[in-house]
């Protein structure tokens, strides 16, 4: 399958804003399963310097700075990604045994479980996120089938709230109130795992969504999101779970950026020089598209 990802993001400031110096992971990177044909980042005002480099985990990322006074920043990502993900593996090892061999590891790369394992910025390691987790894990129980079955409670226990929690919140309080956002619901799963001693990371990217029959796509309608990859041994590799939808990650997922959390993949961070406050809306849209040479999508 092969997408036009366009992501804007929009911010109207109170008062001038003097100087702005931002960190940006919004463009795409060909890996495991997708292909990136092409990708831009525009910026209005335009920056004075941008600097691109990728981090430790292999994501794309730039350092911006925007010299001019300016009330409003604009900053367009678009991309044309192929993506065609193998089939999950059909039988995996027991999770006992994935623990053992992930503790095991000597390489330090970028894929390494080892980076997976610990705590991180923000995902903890609650006793009760991880009693939560220890139910789906019965002894013997191989690692794919216990994940899918930690993914499906999450979905069962808790509710989609975008009111209820911040990108700031700590996933113990959205594991206590039992509602979030699919960031919340990948933290909460990635701590339960890892305080198993099995290795999660967070992944940020997009989801292609279908309007119901016979209603037109809006346009910006789609959004980012979040989800899960655990390592299921040395020969299976990573899987990926999303646990907002109870689905295992398929073609209808696009990575933009993976890491420990959210921390590691935040689309956009940085400083700005202002009084007063801020305005930000988001809008997306994943388009699939008939062949590689097709014209864009986007009017």
């Amino acid at each position: 399958m092969i997408y036009d990802i366009r992501h804007i993001t929009t911010y109207a400031y109170q008062s001038p804003v003097a100087f702005s110096l931002c960190a940006l992971r919004l463009r795409p990177t060909s890996r495991a399963g997708q292909k990136v044909l092409s990708v831009a980042v525009e910026l209005d005002p335009p920056a004075a310097q941008r600097t691109s480099r990728s981090c430790f985990f292999g994501n794309s990322f730039e350092i911006v700075r925007i010299d001019d006074e300016h009330r409003a920043l604009k900053v367009s990502a678009t991309a044309r990604i192929a993506v065609a993900r193998p089939e999950p593996p059909a039988v995996t090892p027991p999770w006992e045994e994935v623990r053992q061999q992930a503790f095991g590891v000597h390489d330090l790369g970028a894929q390494s479980p080892a980076h997976f394992i610990y705590a991180s910025r923000t995902v903890s390691l609650d006793e009760p996120v991880v009693a939560y987790a220890r139910e789906s894990f019965p002894p013997g129980c191989e690692i794919l089938a216990g994940a899918r079955d930690l993914m499906r409670r999450i979905w069962e226990d808790f509710d989609y709230d975008p009111k209820a929690t911040l990108v700031s919140t700590p996933l113990g309080e959205a594991f206590m109130k039992k509602k979030g956002v699919c960031q919340d619901f990948a933290h909460i799963m990635i701590a339960g795992l890892r305080g198993l001693g099995l290795p999660a990371r967070y992944v940020s990217g997009y989801l292609r969504t279908v309007p119901p029959p016979g209603k037109e796509r809006l346009e910006g309608a789609d959004a980012t999101h979040a989800w899960v990859a655990i390592w299921c041994g040395p020969f299976d590799g990573w899987v990926g779970l999303d646990p907002t939808n109870n689905i295992l990650v398929g073609d209808d997922h696009i990575i933009l950026a993976e890491g420990r959390d959210y921390a590691d993949v935040a689309p956009i961070e940085g400083v700005i020089l202002f009084t007063g406050g801020q305005d930000v809306s988001v809008a997306v849209d994943v388009i699939p598209v008939a062949t590689e040479n097709a014209p864009p999508t986007f009017p």
